[in-house]
């Protein structure tokens, strides 16, 4: 019983440790990758791991796990406060095409080959190259294009017009739950969300699925719905 035990308090330890090693590195950790991130990320993994299942002395993966977590943060730190330390630590962006040139020595430096950089247009939605003005290849591995302004969508500005800014959505009914405190700091009260619902023939939150509103007080309501006929894709 007593090495059960100690299985699962070394395991819930791991658990706290790799979780509170994830929240002080920062959510750069599950966002996108680069080459310390990654280093750090399958160590920390595999630290944690055997400290689950260390019973004798799991101090030493809890300690290992720290110094790793503290080496990443201090990196961090350090290339925030001088800057030009980035590229020797995450690399540098490379140019690989530019004004319709190739760079194959910038290809090979970031080990792509032309199948590989192609592949990686298309998915960006390219697949004329003529219609890129400038193609990167970012330090995380993520290929950044710059159109042709020619080939680029036209915005308002290009057509001379000014839209009305549009604002973030804030919910105020979930699943049928009216949330008071996202109201509130829309400056709404119920009387209002209340007014709302039954110009729109609704008797209650309860028959709503989601309710969203943003500072022009514009709400949108999407209403349970149920499948009409077939599944798709049956």
């Amino acid at each position: 019983m007593i090495p059960f035990l100690k299985l699962c308090l070394t395991t819930l330890g791991s658990f706290a440790v790799l979780f509170a090693a994830a929240k002080l590195i920062g959510h750069k950790q599950i966002a996108q990758l680069d080459f310390l991130d990654y280093i750090t990320g399958i160590t920390i993994g595999s630290i944690a791991a055997e400290m689950a299942t260390e019973l004798e002395e799991p101090w030493k993966p809890f300690t290992a796990v720290l110094i790793y977590g503290g080496v990443t943060l201090l990196l961090s730190v350090i290339t925030n406060k001088i800057p030009r330390t980035r590229r020797y630590f995450y690399g540098a962006p490379t140019i690989l095409l530019d004004q319709g040139k190739l760079y194959r020595e910038n290809l090979r430096k970031a080990k792509l080959d032309l199948s590989e950089f192609i592949v990686m247009c298309r998915q960006q939605g390219y697949f004329d190259l003529a219609s890129i003005q400038t193609a990167i290849f970012e330090y995380n591995g993520k290929l950044t294009i710059l159109p042709v302004s020619a080939q680029r969508p036209a915005t308002p500005a290009d057509l001379n017009l000014a839209p009305e800014q549009e604002f973030l959505y804030t919910e105020l009914i979930m699943d049928g739950r009216i949330l008071e405190a996202n109201l509130k700091k829309l400056g709404l009260n119920l009387t209002w969300l209340d007014r709302q619902l039954r110009q729109r023939h609704l008797s209650s939150a309860r028959d709503v699925f989601l309710a969203v509103c943003d500072k022009n007080q514009k709400l949108v309501i999407f209403e349970y719905a149920k499948m009409s006929g077939t599944e798709f894709g049956t």
